[in-house]
């Protein structure tokens, strides 16, 4: 008991030293100015692309920090937090929840921004349930979470909470065989699961019992045909196929028949060179993101270029190897910035509420980052 009295003394008296050196809490201390944030792009008809903020670690979930927490973290030093490494794909569950896999990190984090909760799960060394190389991920309507594995040839789905429950498919052959799963959707309506195996060229349609219902495409480059398949998403009838080396983002309905397309190879607007994450907004604009040139861009179902936005850099708005797209019911997008090693999020701002969309209750009076065709 003394003894832990003489140590908490100690760390008292640092604190104290800390507090009566000269400096500590002047006024003309000079902070490290933040990273301005981009200016509001503004779109046609009122519409706007907002940039909100970006996160990277267990450090932005923490609530606000005690005076006394803070002084702690002068003498000790501010402790470790848990990061993201190499994200790669992202999805926001009905909570708000954003789930981020991390092949640098071989686990998915989860950010609890409401709760002020973190938690990774990690399922290295797991014998034959152990995670290798996660890729994509969606959630279904009750919030259970799917991962796509590309090393272990397997899905694995875990509950809400993060317990692990069980894997679907294998590289072993059969049904459920798979070389290189990347892409993900659940359809929760139609109890359907969506995968694309990458060097396999297909869309593989399983129920949620991971049986295979249906195949889609071939190897190719004619419609429903596909180069390594990657992301996909699935809206009421229609399924998006992000054509990787087609440099094209395929529109099918359920069945698998070509409906459009969007996009070819270039270095201009509305071509693409590393197509990568895909989503959709409330009003069906389809973004999508080229990890090579660091932007998004917009079209409608017509397959026309609306607008894009980013480009290469280390500033806020702007992405190093991007990947990974996610929109959620309120038009916030949340794009996976790999190499900057964090996840950007900005908002959409649509028609006015008039036009049963619900507009921004902020103003704006210049144009961002981007800009429209």
């Amino acid at each position: 008991m003394g003894r832990r009295l003489s140590v908490s003394g100690v760390r008292l008296a640092c604190i104290l030293l800390v507090l009566a050196a000269p400096g500590w809490g002047s006024k003309n201390k000079k902070d490290t100015p933040a990273d301005p944030a981009p200016p509001d792009l503004l779109l046609e008809g009122g519409r706007k692309l907002h940039y909100e903020r970006s996160f990277s670690s267990e450090k932005e979930v923490e609530g606000k920090r005690g005076f006394f927490t803070k002084l702690v973290d002068v003498v000790a030093g501010e402790p470790d937090h848990p990061h993201l490494v190499r994200p790669y794909s992202i999805a926001v569950d009905s909570r708000g929840r954003a789930i981020v896999t991390d092949p640098g990190a071989n686990g998915i984090h989860i950010f609890d921004f409401e709760n002020h909760k973190y938690k990774l799960i990690d399922r290295r060394d797991k014998d034959r349930d152990s995670m290798r190389s996660p890729q994509c991920v969606a959630v279904d309507a009750e919030d259970n979470i799917y991962v796509t594995d590309s090393e272990a040839g397997k899905i694995f789905e875990f509950e809400p909470s993060g317990k692990f429950r069980r894997t679907i498919g294998s590289l072993k052959g059969g049904e459920g065989f798979f070389k290189r799963p990347t892409g993900i959707a659940i359809d929760s309506a139609a109890q359907r699961i969506y995968i694309t195996d990458t060097l396999r060229d297909k869309v593989f349609v399983l129920d949620m019992n991971g049986s295979v219902l249906q195949t889609i495409g071939k190897r190719g480059n004619g419609e429903a045909e596909f180069n390594l398949p990657t992301e996909l998403l699935v809206r009421e009838q229609n399924l998006f196929v992000v054509d990787a080396m087609n440099f094209r983002v395929q529109f099918l309905d359920r069945s698998g028949a070509f409906q459009t397309e969007v996009g070819k190879l270039g270095d201009s607007s509305g071509t693409m060179f590393r197509p990568k994450g895909i989503g959709l907004d409330s009003e069906d604009h389809l973004y999508v993101v080229d990890g090579m040139w660091g932007v998004i861009q917009v079209f409608d179902q017509q397959g026309r270029l609306l607008y894009y936005f980013g480009n290469r850099g280390t500033g806020s708005g702007q992405f190093q190897l991007p990947a990974g797209l996610f929109i959620d019911r309120q038009d916030r997008i949340f794009v996976v910035d790999s190499l900057n090693r964090r996840v950007q999020v900005f908002h959409y701002y649509g028609l006015p509420k008039s036009a049963g969309i619900p507009t921004n209750p902020k103003t704006g009076n210049e144009s961002g980052t981007g800009g429209q065709p």
